[in-house]
């Protein structure tokens, strides 16, 4: 008896969501909650003067920040009651007058937090090269990974990743004046 190539792909075109389905996550798993993310507001601007001066002279800035994003994504964690986080902070540099050479570095942290406690907190030198006749570019963070312990009763959720740059307190004082007005 012969079979019908027709008949044959009716059966494969059959079994083909069958087997791709084996390949699928348990459709009764939900993804896991994600944290939070955050700029915090404080910290999202940077502004680097020349060493002597007040910070009121724009001929004296050497470099000016702003946060722009954190970018980020989750998986269920290799261990049972965790929750794997990678997450990327980027920010657009702005090269001041006063600024010496084509190399900057500016201090940004990512931190973990839970409600008003800080978890975890980790600063990353960011490295910004101006190439010839360009006074703006974006940099970023490299990937920080994170492992979050979760449990039936707190999901990823209750926490907050937010990233800023590392700032004096001048500097963080500056910001706060400013935002004041």
């Amino acid at each position: 008896m012969s079979v019908s190539p027709r008949r044959v792909l009716f059966a494969a075109a059959l079994a083909t969501p069958v087997v791709l389905s084996a390949c699928a996550p348990d459709p009764n798993q939900f993804p896991p909650a994600c944290p939070g993310t955050a700029l915090l507001g404080p910290t999202a601007d940077v502004a680097i003067y020349r060493p002597g001066t007040n910070g009121q002279d724009l001929t004296a800035l050497m470099l000016a920040g702003r946060m722009e994003s954190i970018e980020g994504k989750c998986q269920p964690g290799d261990k049972t009651g965790t929750v794997a986080a990678t997450v990327v902070a980027g920010a657009m540099l702005t090269r001041g007058p006063a600024m010496p050479g084509n190399v900057a570095t500016v201090p940004v942290f990512v931190a973990v937090t839970e409600g008003d406690r800080i978890l975890d907190k980790r600063v990353y030198r960011v490295q910004a090269v101006f190439p010839s006749n360009v006074d703006r570019v974006t940099v970023s963070t490299p990937p920080v990974n994170m492992v979050l312990p979760v449990s039936q009763t707190k999901s990823a959720a209750a926490y907050v990743i937010m990233a800023g740059f590392q700032l004096t307190r001048d500097q963080l004082a500056a910001n706060r004046a400013q935002g004041d007005q």
